[in-house]
């Protein structure tokens, strides 16, 4: 299967956050990001903000995307900052997977995560791996998938994914 992670500037954050780094090319088209991803893909997972959810969710419905689920990653430890009184603390990442994930006993998913953030990783908004190996399960990846990052940032998904395809079963010769 093909899967994607797209962990995008947030809409109308990409100058604010990314206008020095080297990748920068202007704001990004979500709803063109929400096309490609239903269209190139068997499953994916787009990262949002809380304030953009509405939006993000508009393009969908006008786009006729659906049979994506949203789930949450709670940040238990986030930057607060000056003058904002209500902290942003959780964000909403939208998953279609590609598959039903299996139950087993190696472990339970929620539709949520809790992790803090990731400091000094060089870009605004790196992703803990913990978050990359929930994302990965709900997907309902499997280790031969193929996946792409769609914004590459610090490689910290890339990396994850390669972690992650390590640790898992193949399937059919997990213990009994």
């Amino acid at each position: 299967m093909k899967l994607a992670i797209a962990d995008p500037p947030y809409p109308g954050q990409a100058a604010k956050h990314y206008a020095d780094h080297p990748d920068y090319a202007g704001e990004v088209d979500h709803a063109e990001l929400l096309k490609r991803l239903d269209t190139d893909y068997d499953g994916w997972a787009l990262h949002t903000s809380s304030v953009a959810l509405g939006e993000v969710l508009g393009y969908a419905a006008d786009l006729g995307v659906d049979g994506f689920r949203i789930m949450a990653w709670v940040k238990s430890f986030a930057a607060f900052k000056a003058n904002v009184s209500v902290a942003y603390a959780w964000e909403p990442v939208l998953v279609k997977a590609a598959r039903k994930p299996v139950v087993s006993g190696r472990l339970v998913m929620r539709d949520w995560i809790s992790e803090p953030i990731t400091l000094q990783r060089g870009l605004a908004g790196a992703k803990p791996e913990p978050v990359c190996f929930w994302l990965f399960e709900v997907m309902g990846a499997r280790r031969d998938d193929d996946l792409d990052d769609l914004y590459p940032g610090t490689g910290a998904v890339m990396a994850a994914w390669q972690s992650w395809r390590r640790l898992v079963p193949i399937p059919g010769l997990e213990a009994s």
